[in-house]
């Protein structure tokens, strides 16, 4: 199966992991911390580390995302014997700001933008993605964030509450993301075509990302190819293709 683009007058957007670098930015605020007290953690084992602590934290009751973080924080902090700060945890909650954009993103999004409209669908705070919108370069139609929905991607409330707004019809709008647990997976159950930005392609594990299970309808290595193949109406590959 290829992919028309023809089919579809919105894409929806994971911005963390898909188009801000934030496993860059998680070990860009974490490092500092671990070196304080004297920790030996290397980078891969941290960012596995805090994919599986967000996603205890990330479970219901809803917490907003900066309590998350605290918490995984404190997470590794227990995990590695020591205790951070009362500082350091809320260092660490507004670091996202700081997260930078991945090289491709602000181009590809530019271009994206004359052919469709476009929304960000995040598991982020309100403040914490206006501190992030300046670094995406594009101002997004819509923003759906857990904070809206009041509960972390995967579930599905999330995505509903996206297409709500939207106002299209599901077969009409597209979801670009990286994590096959957060948004792909997701995306399947609920009949949604989906794009995987395959940001860690040739690198082992999940890094900061739950390992996931999706079938994406295409797959891409960054978002520069994505915006090729949509904006010249090449039709892509199939995961997997040749």
């Amino acid at each position: 199966m290829t992919l028309d683009f023809e089919r579809f007058d919105a894409l929806t957007f994971d911005c963390y992991g898909t188009l801000i670098d934030w496993e860059t930015g998680i070990w860009g605020a974490l490092a500092p911390v671990v070196r304080r007290h004297r920790v030996a953690l290397e980078r891969e084992r941290a960012l596995e580390m805090h994919g599986s602590l967000e996603a205890e934290a990330e479970r219901e009751p809803y917490r907003d995302y900066k309590t998350v973080l605290r918490e995984v924080l404190q997470g590794i902090g227990r995990r590695m014997s020591f205790e951070p700060s009362a500082a350091e945890c809320t260092a660490f909650a507004r670091s996202v700001g700081d997260w930078p954009a991945f090289a491709d993103t602000p181009k590809a999004l530019r271009q994206l933008h004359k052919r469709f409209r476009l929304a960000i669908v995040s598991n982020i705070d309100d403040d914490l993605f206006a501190a992030t919108a300046p670094r995406l370069g594009e101002t997004f139609d819509w923003v759906i964030t857990a904070e809206q929905a009041r509960s972390y991607k995967p579930a599905h409330a999330n995505f509903r509450m996206a297409l709500e707004r939207i106002g299209l019809p599901r077969e009409r709008v597209l979801h670009v993301a990286q994590s096959l647990y957060h948004d792909i997976a997701p995306a399947n159950a609920l009949g949604i075509t989906s794009v995987w930005v395959n940001r860690r392609r040739g690198r082992p594990g999940s890094g900061a990302t739950p390992a996931g299970v999706g079938a994406p309808d295409m797959e891409v290595p960054d978002l520069r190819t994505l915006a090729a193949a949509a904006v010249s109406g090449d039709q892509g590959r199939r995961p997997g293709g040749r």
